[in-house]
């Protein structure tokens, strides 16, 4: 009986020592681009970067997540966020159409998927896309970024 007493134990202190990996994660990750680590940014964040994974998010997506948390933030929060996110450089934004924005963890320049049939955003390989050249910016303005987006259907839908 002591036994199953200590895996449980033990259990919850893995979930605490996970947790609060996901927590310095999180701050580590605000600090470096010198974002306050208010409680809806470390909840966030903790959702965006906490277990070291790149992945793609909608604001809706990521307030859902949210919303299965213990500390769930409003949709317009979590608007904000991504915004304040995107604007000190911790997230790329790629819009796929006029009315859909995706987030990305990973900023470095990658083209992406966009799968149509279901409406999800995935890396597609960094060295899959060449460029023999590029057109030159018009006067008084610099290249940017360049996004590719490849949209994907299922064949067998027609």
């Amino acid at each position: 009986m002591a036994q199953k007493g200590r895996s449980a134990d033990s259990a919850a202190e893995q979930g605490a020592d996970e947790r609060s990996l996901q927590s310095l994660r999180a701050g580590r990750w605000l600090g470096a681009a010198g974002l306050r680590p208010t409680r809806q940014r470390m909840l966030l964040a903790e959702l965006l970067i906490g277990d070291g994974q790149d992945r793609h998010v909608t604001a809706e997506s990521l307030f859902e997540a949210a919303a299965g948390t213990d500390r769930p933030v409003s949709l317009a929060t979590v608007y904000n966020t991504l915004r304040s996110f995107t604007s000190a450089g911790l997230l790329s934004e790629i819009t796929v159409d006029g009315t859909r924005s995706y987030f990305d963890t990973n900023t470095h320049d990658h083209p992406h998927f966009f799968w149509e049939d279901d409406g999800h955003l995935s890396d597609a390989p960094h060295d899959s896309v060449h460029f023999s050249a590029l057109p030159d910016a018009p006067d008084g303005a610099e290249i940017a970024r360049v996004d590719v987006v490849i949209r994907l259907r299922d064949r067998r839908r027609g």
